[in-house]
């Protein structure tokens, strides 16, 4: 508890609201708050642009989904080609893949889903590579400050030959306000990024399904030609 009160400066500044006593702690990190700022203006943009990109392509995915499986049930791939060729998502690329050589054999669709799979796995995890450098990246500027920052403090005992609160509380406070705030970016980055992994999961198995339905429908339509 003496440490987080020393980190806080509550007895310091009791006088000042906790945005303002968060302000002034972000600007007493020294000189490092602008490499933790970087990583801190970086995580929002990614975070925010993932979301919305996510948020859209689930959207697309489920719609587009839903049209083709009807039109498989229906035996009309004809349609289905058409309509999937007409969109630009990741669940319409796959499928159309697919039904683009639907006349080649099941083992043929299965590859050419396999491939396109990969492409679009790829774009979907586009962006998540900057978040888990992040939260490597964001706690070890945080100890490179705290290093720092007792390097300072042990210079000043140093030079003045004696040990006194005052002259090491500088280098001290610059150390727990690195390390603090290194961690603060870092957990909700990597928060971010488990939460995004999670989502594109759900959206590749929605896709999966999708497609070996198609699969078991063109190879129900090729043993009945054969049938005849």
């Amino acid at each position: 508890m003496r440490l987080y009160g020393a980190l806080l400066q509550l007895p310091a500044a009791p006088e000042l609201t906790w945005q303002e006593q968060l302000a002034k702690s972000w600007s007493d990190t020294g000189f490092m708050v602008w490499p933790l700022a970087l990583c801190l203006v970086l995580g929002v943009l990614v975070i925010v642009w993932k979301f919305i990109s996510l948020t859209a392509k689930s959207a697309a995915t489920r719609r587009i989904l839903k049209d083709v499986d009807e039109l498989l049930t229906q035996r009309r791939i004809k349609e289905a080609l058409e309509l999937t060729r007409d969109h630009n998502s990741a669940a319409a690329n796959i499928l159309y893949a697919g039904l683009e050589r639907a006349d080649e054999g099941t083992d043929r669709v299965m590859k050419a889903i396999e491939n396109q799979g990969l492409i679009e796995m790829s774009k979907l995890e586009k962006g998540l590579v900057v978040l888990a450098t992040l939260t490597n990246v964001a706690p070890l500027l945080g100890f490179l400050g705290t290093v720092i920052g007792m390097i300072i403090a042990f210079q000043s005992i140093e030079a003045a030959g004696e040990v006194e609160a005052t002259l090491v509380a500088g280098g001290i406070k610059v150390a727990l306000y690195t390390t603090a705030f290194g961690l603060m970016i870092a957990i909700p980055v990597s928060v971010g990024h488990t939460y995004f992994v999670s989502r594109i999961d759900a959206l590749v198995i929605d896709m999966e399904e999708s497609a070996q339905k198609m699969v078991d429908t063109l190879h129900a339509i090729q043993m009945g030609r054969a049938a005849d």
